[in-house]
């Protein structure tokens, strides 16, 4: 087993590779797109900075459609539109795109709910003294919530990675598709065991880097 396992030591650091260089793009791309999508849900809500009955009402219909897709499905379902997209429906780049897709409406929940945290008083103080709302977001609200957002993006990575395994089922790469071919299909389960504690470890880290981070900031 201990010799199986050092055969397969050069998959398994590409394959650990393959998955944060999936994870790391997808927590770019989605992470922007729920940012936009959740700042848009905030500030167009009724009493925010630029309220909008229309667009808010968009905004939460779509978020609450797409977000409670289970993503095995919705990696099946938008795979015809993937394919129009870049010209593949399989392999890395098609995951980091359908990735950043349901991504982007989740965290988009994310990225509201602390935004909703900031206290109401520091946004009419910047009222006061004649902020516009760009200035307000830019200067106060986005500041002022920092330190819960990188709470929020270190929660969201372990989704991330959950997808990313969960990809290794339809021609996805990364180490969840390396347990599934060299320990679950061939009844290996030290390889597989092996890739649960990668993930595990990865996982860690980042929470610890997000955690140390985020106290760091919010001690300012």
């Amino acid at each position: 087993m201990d010799r199986l396992i050092n055969d397969l030591q050069p998959l398994l650091w590409q394959s650990a590779w393959e998955t944060l260089y999936i994870v790391g793009l997808t927590l770019l791309f989605g992470g922007f797109g729920g940012l936009v999508v959740g700042l848009g849900l905030y500030v167009t809500r009724s009493g925010s900075l630029l309220p909008n009955r229309s667009v808010f009402a968009v905004l939460n219909v779509l978020v609450n459609t797409i977000r409670p897709i289970p993503f095995i499905i919705f990696l099946v379902a938008v795979q015809p539109l993937i394919r129009q997209l870049i010209g593949t429906g399989i392999g890395n780049t098609a995951i980091i795109v359908t990735i950043s897709i349901a991504a982007s409406f989740g965290i988009s929940r994310v990225v509201e709910q602390n935004l909703l945290t900031v206290q109401p008083g520091v946004i009419e103080a910047a009222r006061s003294v004649g902020a516009g709302p760009f200035r307000i977001i830019r200067t106060v609200l986005l500041p002022e919530a920092f330190g819960p957002l990188i709470l929020g993006y270190a929660f969201v990575f372990v989704a991330l990675v959950d997808m990313a395994t969960v990809a290794g089922l339809v021609g996805g790469g990364g180490l969840g598709a390396f347990a599934l071919s060299y320990g679950y299909k061939q009844f290996n389960p030290a390889v597989t065991w092996t890739a649960v504690l990668l993930i595990v470890i990865l996982v860690q880290v980042i929470q610890t880097l997000g955690n140390a981070w985020a106290k760091k900031v919010l001690r300012r």
